[in-house]
C-alpha cells in the first residue's frame, strides 16, 4: 500500500491508496483511448513507474496543477485537466447566473496538448452553462489576466507550465481580479475535484457547436490590440528611445513561446527600429529543440542569441519564458564577455529607473511604494526608501503581491509603481495582476535606451546601482524532490522542521557558550567566517550581524575560495570562525580549518554535536545539538551565530539594539 492523495484532493491530505488497484481501475476504465490504453499497457512490468504515475494525484493549489504529460493519476492529462475544469465549472454555477454569464477567459503556451487542453476547459464550461472565452492561439499569460480584467470574466484559465521542462503541462486559475487563485478559493476548487469522478463526473459538449450557439467565444488579434494599448501607457520616458533608436540594436529571442508575437511588436511601438529576433528561437515548439531548459535565469539557453548578438555588436540580449511571464537579460561587460543578470538585480535596476524617470517626467504618485516577496533582495528596499518611496513585502508569490496592490486600491494608502520578484517576474501598471513579460521587456529596452542617453550601458548602471546601494551577496539553490521518493523526502522535511524550535531552544539554553566564545573576539580588530554550501550562507549571516552590532570588522568567505587569496590575510591569533553543519562537504571545510590553523589562524567551529576534529586543529567549539536534516540545521545554526553577536556587542558596552549609523524604516498600516 502506498499512501497517496484522493483524485483532487488538497495537498497535504493523505489517505491509503492501493497504486496497483488504482493502475487497474484505468486500464479496465474503458474510458482510455487505444493510444493512452497502450502507453499504460507498456508500463505493465514496470512497477517503479506504474507507483510513479499513480501513488498520489496531481494535487490542485494555489499554482493549479502542474505535472509531467502522460496517462495517469499523477500526470498531466485530458482526465486531469478535465476534472479540474468540472471542479471550477461547480464553484462558478455555485455563484449563480450572472456569475455564469461573465464567463471565464482561457488562454495557453507552446507546449505539447496546450491548445487541446484549453479547448477541453472550454467545452466543459459550455456544458456547465458557463460562458467561455478562449484565445485563437498561443498567448503570453499576462495577457490572460488582462483579458479576464478587460472583459468582465468571473475567472480565468492558463494552460501553461511556465519555464518548466518540454516534459510538463500546467493548469492555471485566475480569480476575477486576474490574480491566481488565493488559497482559500484554491482549496475549494480542490474540494469540488475531489467530489468529481475523473471518468464519469465531467459534462462536455462540442466545441464548434459550443461556438455556433455562442457559449464559447474566441479571441483574437483585437484584444491584442486592447491589450498593447494598456502596455504602452506604462512607458514612463519613452521620448529617450527615440534618441538612440536609429543606432540601438537589441536581440530578442522567445525560447520557442508566447512573446514571439508581442515583444516585438510592443518593442517596435516604443520606437525600436533594430529589433534582431533569433530566427531559430521564434520557432513555436514545445520540445523547445535549441534549449535544454526554457528558463531565461539560465545562460546556456541564450547561446543562440549571444551568437546573433556578437555578429551585430548589439549590448542587450531580452529573452523571455513560454508563456512570457518571466523575463531575462544578457549584457555585454566591460572585457566584451556577456553575462547574465539575476531577477534580483534587474528588478533594482527597474526600481531606480522607474523611480528616476517618474521624477524626470513628473508623474510620480503622491505615496508611491515598491513591492517585493520576502525572498527578494533588500537591496530594492535600499533603492527605493532612499529616493522616498516606501517598499512593502509580501508572501512569495505573485498573487501575494497582486492582493497588496488590491488592498492599496481600496485603502488609498499607496499607490504602487513597480512590483517584483527573484524569480525574473515583473509588473507595472493596472491593466493585469501577474508578471508580465512583455511590459518587462519594453521597460527595459526604455531603461537601457534612457542609459545610452547618458552616455552609459546597462552594465555601467547595475555597477552604479551597487555604488549607490551597498553590495548584496545572493545565491540559488535548486532542490528538485521527483517522484514517490521525492514525496517521502518532503514529508520528512516537514515533520523534522516541527522540531526545529526545541533545537532552537537548546542553542538559547547555552547561551554561556556563546557568551564565553564572545569574551574570545571583545578585542579583536578584524576576523573572519568560513563555510561552504549552507554553511557559506550562514557565515554570510553571522558575519553581517558581527559587524553590524559590535563595529568588529568582519568578512565572510567561501572556505573553497580561501587559497585564491584570502588565506593571505591570515596572521596569528586573528578569529576565524568556521560553520560547519553540512555533511556532504565536511571533510573540505575540515581541510580548509586546518590550513587556516596552520597559518597561526584561531578556529572556532560552529558544529554538530559529535562533529570530530584533528587534535589541536581547533580553538574552540559550539555544538549545535540537533537532530535535523542538513537543509534544515541552519535555523538553529544561525541563532547561535546571532548569540555571538550579541554577547560580543554587550561585552564591548554597545547596545545591540541601537546599532549606530543604521536607519531602520518602519512603516505602520
Amino acid at each position: 500500500m502506498a499512501k497517496a492523495r484522493l483524485p483532487g484532493q488538497i495537498s497535504g491530505e493523505v489517505i491509503d491508496m492501493d497504486f496497483m488497484a488504482e493502475y487497474k481501475h484505468w486500464l479496465e476504465s474503458g474510458a482510455l483511448s487505444a493510444e493512452e490504453h497502450a502507453e499504460l499497457q507498456s508500463v505493465a512490468d514496470d512497477k517503479e513507474e506504474i507507483e510513479s504515475r499513480f501513488y498520489a494525484p496531481l494535487s490542485f493549489g494555489t499554482a493549479g496543477l502542474r505535472g509531467v504529460l502522460g496517462v495517469g493519476l499523477n500526470r498531466m492529462n485530458r482526465f486531469t485537466v478535465g476534472q479540474a475544469a468540472q471542479g471550477l465549472a461547480k464553484l462558478i454555477v455555485s455563484n449563480g447566473q450572472e456569475a455564469m454569464d461573465r464567463g471565464v477567459a482561457i488562454a495557453y503556451d507552446s507546449r505539447h496538448f496546450s491548445p487541446e487542453f484549453a479547448k477541453q476547459s472550454a467545452c466543459i464550461l459550455a456544458a456547465n452553462g458557463i460562458k467561455a472565452l478562449i484565445f485563437d492561439e498561443l498567448r503570453p499569460t499576462p495577457e490572460l489576466s488582462f483579458a479576464v480584467r478587460h472583459y468582465g470574466c468571473i475567472a480565468g484559465i492558463n494552460i501553461t507550465a511556465s519555464h518548466n521542462p518540454k516534459e510538463y503541462n500546467g493548469y492555471k486559475v485566475y480569480g476575477e481580479d486576474g490574480a491566481q487563485l488565493p488559497p482559500a478559493e484554491a482549496d475549494v476548487v480542490a474540494k469540488e475535484m475531489a467530489a468529481t469522478d475523473i471518468f464519469t463526473g465531467v459534462k462536455t459538449t462540442d466545441f464548434d457547436e459550443a461556438v455556433k450557439s455562442g457559449m464559447i467565444r474566441i479571441l483574437d488579434k483585437q484584444t491584442d490590440e486592447a491589450y498593447l494599448s494598456e502596455v504602452i501607457k506604462v512607458a514612463v520616458n519613452p521620448d529617450c528611445v527615440k534618441q538612440v533608436a536609429d543606432d540601438f540594436k537589441l536581440v530578442y529571442t522567445p525560447f520557442h513561446g508566447a512573446g514571439y508575437r508581442l515583444v516585438p511588436e510592443i518593442l517596435r511601438r516604443l520606437g525600436y527600429k533594430h529589433i534582431i529576433c533569433e530566427p531559430e528561437q521564434m520557432k513555436i515548439d514545445g520540445d523547445f529543440p535549441t534549449v535544454k531548459n526554457p528558463n531565461p535565469e539560465y545562460k546556456e539557453g541564450f547561446y543562440l542569441a549571444i551568437d546573433l548578438a556578437k555578429k551585430n555588436d548589439v549590448d542587450l540580449i531580452i529573452g523571455t519564458d513560454p508563456d512570457a511571464d518571466r523575463t531575462g537579460i544578457v549584457l555585454k561587460d566591460k572585457s566584451g564577455e556577456y553575462v547574465t543578470l539575476s531577477g534580483n538585480q534587474v528588478g533594482v535596476l527597474l526600481t531606480d529607473y522607474i523611480i528616476t524617470a517618474k521624477k524626470l517626467t513628473n508623474t510620480m504618485p503622491a505615496h508611491p511604494a515598491v513591492l517585493k516577496s520576502i525572498v527578494t533582495t533588500e537591496m530594492a528596499r535600499a533603492a527605493a526608501e532612499k529616493n522616498g518611496v516606501a517598499c512593502f513585502d509580501t508572501f512569495t508569490g505573485f498573487k501575494f503581491l497582486a492582493e497588496k496592490i488590491k488592498q492599496f486600491e481600496k485603502d488609498g494608502s499607496h499607490e504602487y509603481i513597480f512590483a517584483f520578484e527573484e524569480s525574473y517576474g515583473y509588473l507595472c501598471g493596472d491593466y493585469a495582476r501577474d508578471k508580465d513579460a512583455v511590459t518587462a521587456s519594453m521597460l527595459i529596452a526604455e531603461m537601457a535606451a534612457y542609459y545610452r542617453t547618458q552616455g552609459k550601458t546597462l552594465y555601467d548602471a547595475m555597477e552604479e546601482m551597487y555604488e549607490k546601494y551597498g553590495y548584496y551577496c545572493e545565491q540559488t539553490i535548486s532542490i528538485v524532490m521527483p517522484g514517490v521518493s521525492g514525496l517521502q523526502r518532503m514529508k520528512e522535511l516537514t515533520a523534522q522542521a516541527l522540531s526545529a524550535p526545541a533545537a532552537i531552544q537548546r542553542v538559547i539554553d547555552r547561551k554561556n557558550e556563546c557568551q564565553f566564545i564572545a569574551s574570545k573576539l571583545v578585542n579583536a580588530d578584524n576576523l573572519f567566517f568560513i563555510g561552504r554550501s549552507f554553511d557559506y550562507a550562514l557565515s554570510l549571516e553571522g558575519s553581517l550581524k558581527l559587524k553590524e552590532i559590535s563595529y568588529i570588522h568582519s568578512e565572510a568567505y567561501a572556505a573553497g575560495e580561501l587559497k585564491h587569496g584570502t588565506i593571505s590575510l591570515i596572521e596569528p591569533g586573528i578569529p576565524v570562525i568556521t560553520v560547519a553543519t553540512q555533511a556532504n562537504v565536511l571533510a573540505k571545510t575540515i581541510s580548509n580549518m586546518e590550513e587556516v590553523k596552520a597559518r597561526g589562524g584561531m578556529i572556532i567551529a560552529v558544529c554538530r554535536k559529535g562533529t570530530v576534529f584533528a587534535e589541536n586543529s581547533v580553538d574552540l567549539t559550539l555544538e549545535i545539538d540537533a537532530d535535523l536534516d542538513d537543509m534544515l540545521v541552519p535555523l538553529p545554526t544561525v541563532c547561535a551565530l546571532q548569540l555571538i553577536a550579541y554577547y560580543t556587542s554587550v561585552l564591548r558596552g554597545i547596545d545591540p539594539d541601537k546599532p549606530r549609523n543604521l536607519a531602520k524604516a518602519v512603516t505602520t498600516e
